[in-house]
């Protein structure tokens, strides 16, 4: 890991305002998200910081029961703090937390960043027709 960078679950130590601005005005996903969803999000979730100093730089949060399934969200890094593999050291983190193991299945959905969540396991669904959904369109709106 770049020795500058910390990863921690420490919830103290999110910068909620950070997070809410690059979901709500950045992200594809949580356009608009307002920031009480954001908050509620974060007590309910496994969340991972990534911090260089003590500035935060990326998140990750993972909705679990810590028994049998994961779905891992909102996972971003900063875009000044890009290319520097820190979204796959992150991921690497988050894959070998004690708690995280030996889970039956870990869902994602991503629009492009297919690669980066292969090296670590992910496939597409392997039958997709098992799946099924409860979408609100523009949620946020």
């Amino acid at each position: 890991m770049d020795s500058d960078l910390t990863i921690s679950t420490d919830k103290t130590r999110l910068d909620v305002a950070l997070i809410h601005r690059f979901l709500s005005q950045e992200s594809y996903w949580a356009a608009n998200i307002p920031l009480e969803i954001v908050q509620r999000s974060i007590e309910n979730s496994l969340c991972f910081g990534v911090y260089e100093g003590h500035a935060q730089i990326g998140f990750a949060r993972v909705i679990t029961d810590q028994a049998t399934f994961a779905y891992l969200a909102d996972v971003f890094v900063l875009p000044d703090y890009r290319g520097r593999g820190i979204s796959r050291q992150l991921i690497t983190e988050i894959s070998a937390w004690p708690t995280l193991q030996g889970l039956r299945r870990w869902v994602l959905a991503t629009r492009d960043a297919h690669e980066l969540y292969a090296q670590f396991g992910f496939t597409a669904l392997d039958q997709p027709n098992l799946f099924m959904q409860r979408k609100r369109e523009n949620a946020y709106q």
